[in-house]
């Protein structure tokens, strides 16, 4: 668990915000959310915190963000 913590904790690097960046573009574009808008922050902040805790694929992070959103059918 102290490893998990770790790595919680690490900065970002570049790779690891054009990963998130790229999703949330992506939630963005199917969804048609304003740039500024209260649903873009709070999926970036579930995006940030999905990666955070190892999702690190684009695919599932956008999947599991829409789920999370309630945006998922």
């Amino acid at each position: 668990m102290h490893n998990r913590a770790n790595e919680r904790d690490r900065a970002l690097d570049s790779h690891d915000l054009a990963t998130c960046d790229q999703v949330l573009a992506a939630v963005k574009a199917e969804f048609g959310f304003a740039e500024e808008s209260d649903e873009m922050t709070r999926s970036a902040a579930i995006i940030i915190e999905l990666y955070r805790q190892g999702v690190h694929d684009a695919e599932q992070l956008k999947v599991l963000v829409l789920a999370a959103r309630g945006k998922l059918d």
